[in-house]
């Protein structure tokens, strides 16, 4: 529950009913030195792998979901799904909600760190944003399945008293990392599980035009992008988005 109002449920995940502007201000209000919590950013392909993953750590991976201090819907898609079943899921995207962090709510001073991302993508941020104090932690990879490297990274994070934290290593990765830092003792500061969202703030990656985010078509600019990495996510995993929330609506009276 956000502000007392309550989660709003699809597919098994508890999303805040928050618009941007709305998530940003809690997140602006938010001393720097209170005890670390995160935020998540589901999308097609998150909600996806969560139901078709059954590994081992399929409980924990939810887990992590569910212990965030925000959950904010990251997709278009999703929100244009629930729509017909009554339920309303404001979009609040990690790319954006990166964009506004760093754009408006950090102060001159305010120390950032990214664990994740490449060299050169961090050196971008700091020249774009020369009057922040912006530190970066490199895990290997295969961080999922490291404990020793988790536990760095965990480390780095608590060690680092940033005020906001990006995690940028992809989901499961950056959720369960997320959760672990929660659990270490001193830990505080907020923490963004936000993917590639800083190449977009740089510019390395850019953002599908406004027109065809509104038509739900963000998906297909950046298949066209980058078809080689994408094709899988967005023609065969992405697909199965719509399988769930039939199910859904089926198992969901009155939906």
């Amino acid at each position: 529950m956000t502000d007392g109002r309550p989660r709003t449920s699809f597919l098994g995940i508890d999303y805040d009913p928050l618009t941007l502007t709305e998530v940003a201000a809690q997140l602006d209000a938010r001393p720097v030195t209170a005890p670390f919590a995160y935020l998540v950013t589901p999308n097609v392909d998150h909600v996806v792998r969560l139901h078709d993953d059954h590994g081992a750590d399929r409980e924990t991976i939810w887990a992590a979901y569910r212990g965030a201090r925000w959950c904010t819907c990251d997709s278009r898609i999703l929100a244009a799904l629930a729509r017909p079943q009554g339920i309303d899921l404001p979009v609040a995207a990690g790319s954006d909600l990166t964009a506004l962090i760093l754009e408006t709510l950090c102060r001159p001073g305010d120390r950032i760190a990214v664990i994740g991302g490449s060299e050169s993508t961090v050196i971008a941020l700091a020249k774009r944003f020369p009057d922040l104090d912006i530190v970066q932690h490199s895990p290997p990879m295969g961080l999922r399945h490291d404990p020793v490297a988790m536990a760095a990274a965990a480390r780095f994070a608590t060690d680092a008293r940033a005020r906001f934290t990006f995690l940028a290593i992809g989901s499961p990765q950056q959720e369960l990392l997320a959760a672990l830092i929660a659990q270490s003792d001193g830990a505080t500061g907020i923490g963004l599980c936000i993917g590639a969202a800083i190449e977009f703030v740089v510019g390395e990656s850019k953002r599908a035009p406004r027109v065809l985010q509104r038509l739900h078509l963000e998906w297909a600019f950046r298949l066209a992008s980058n078809p080689r990495r994408l094709w899988k996510r967005y023609l065969v995993t992405g697909p199965r988005i719509f399988r769930l929330a039939r199910q859904h609506r089926k198992a969901t009276p009155g939906a």
